[in-house]
C-alpha cells in the first residue's frame, strides 16, 4: 500500500512552480493595469495548483497502465511501481480536477467571467488527454504545445483578465516567457526519459528531436524568456530584474549540453522549476514597480 510520502511524490511537487509562476505574473500585470485582487489571485492559484496535481496523477495513471513507467530513470510512479491501485490514482486525478472546477467556479462568480468555465473545461480535457485516452497527444510530441498554451498563455492572461477584465501586451509577453519555461520543464523531463520512452512508443518531442536536438531545444526554452523580459522592460523597466537569472540559465545550459542524464537530470528538473518560479517572482516585482 502506498504511503503518504509515496502520494506526495506522486503529486510531483517539483513541478508546482509551473502553476504558481503564471498566477504571479498575471497578477503583476493586473496590478500594472491598476486592478489587482488578492482574493482572485488566490483562487486562480488554487485552480492552477489543482490542475497541475491532477495532470501529474493522470499521467501517473495513464503511463502506468500502458507500461510506459515500468522502467524509469526517474522516481518510481505510483501505478507503474504497483505501490497504488490504478483506480486509486485515477480517483486522485479526478478529485484534483474537481477541486480545480469548484475553485474555478468561485473565481468566475467573483469576477463575473462565466465564459471562462468553457476555458476551464477545455483545460481539464487537455490535462487528461496528455497521456490518457485512446490517442494521447503527449505520445505524439504535442505535450509542449499544450503546456505552452495552458500553463503559459491561458494561465497568465486568464489571471490578468479575471482581475482587470482586460489584458496588456506586457501580460502577453509574460505569458510567452512563462510558457517557454514550462515547456523547458517538460522537455528536460522527457530528455531524461528518452531511452525508455523511445522503446515503449511514447514519441515525445524529445524523442522526435533526438537527444542532441532536445538538449539544444531546452537551452533555447530557458534562454528566450530573458530576451522577452528585456522587451517587457520597454514598458516596465523593472522587468530587467529577470536578467539576474542569466548565470543560473548558463549553469543549467552547461549541465544539459554537457550530456547529463538519468538522476542528474532530476536535479536539473528541480532547478528548472525553481528558475521558473524565480522568473515569475522577479517579473512580477518588475511589473509592480
Amino acid at each position: 500500500m502506498a504511503t503518504f510520502t509515496d502520494w506526495v511524490e506522486g503529486a510531483r511537487l517539483r513541478t508546482l512552480p509551473a502553476a504558481i509562476a503564471p498566477v504571479l505574473v498575471g497578477t503583476g500585470a493586473a496590478h500594472a493595469l491598476g486592478a489587482s485582487s488578492l482574493p482572485r489571485a488566490l483562487l486562480a492559484a488554487g485552480v492552477a495548483l489543482s490542475l497541475q496535481v491532477g495532470v501529474n496523477f493522470a499521467n501517473d495513471y495513464s503511463d502506468g497502465i500502458r507500461g510506459t513507467d515500468a522502467v524509469r530513470a526517474g522516481p518510481a510512479r505510483l501505478t507503474g511501481s504497483g505501490a497504488a491501485r490504478p483506480g486509486a490514482v485515477r480517483a486522485a486525478a479526478f478529485a484534483s480536477f474537481a477541486v480545480a472546477g469548484v475553485l474555478g467556479l468561485a473565481l468566475c462568480a467573483v469576477a463575473q467571467t462565466w465564459w471562462f468555465l468553457a476555458v476551464g473545461a477545455v483545460a481539464v480535457l487537455a490535462a487528461w488527454g496528455y497521456t490518457g485516452g485512446k490517442r494521447p497527444y503527449g505520445y505524439r510530441g504535442l505535450g509542449e504545445v499544450a503546456v505552452f498554451v495552458f500553463f503559459g498563455l491561458v494561465a497568465v492572461l486568464g489571471t490578468t483578465y479575471t482581475q482587470a477584465l482586460r489584458v496588456s501586451w506586457p501580460a502577453l509577453g509574460g505569458a510567452v516567457a512563462i510558457g517557454l519555461l514550462a515547456c523547458a520543464l517538460i522537455m528536460v523531463n522527457n530528455v531524461r526519459d528518452t531511452p525508455t520512452d523511445s522503446v515503449t512508443g511514447k514519441h515525445t518531442l524529445a524523442v522526435r528531436l533526438g537527444d542532441a536536438g532536445a538538449r539544444r531545444a531546452y537551452v533555447a526554452l530557458v534562454a528566450l524568456p530573458l530576451l522577452v523580459g528585456a522587451v517587457i522592460a520597454l514598458a516596465h523597466p523593472g522587468a530587467l530584474l529577470v536578467l539576474l537569472l542569466a548565470p543560473r540559465v548558463w549553469r543549467l545550459a552547461r549541465v544539459v549540453l554537457g550530456g547529463a542524464g538519468g538522476r542528474d537530470l532530476i536535479v536539473v528538473l528541480r532547478d528548472t522549476g525553481l528558475l521558473e518560479l524565480a522568473y515569475g517572482v522577479l517579473l512580477t516585482v518588475g511589473l509592480v514597480l
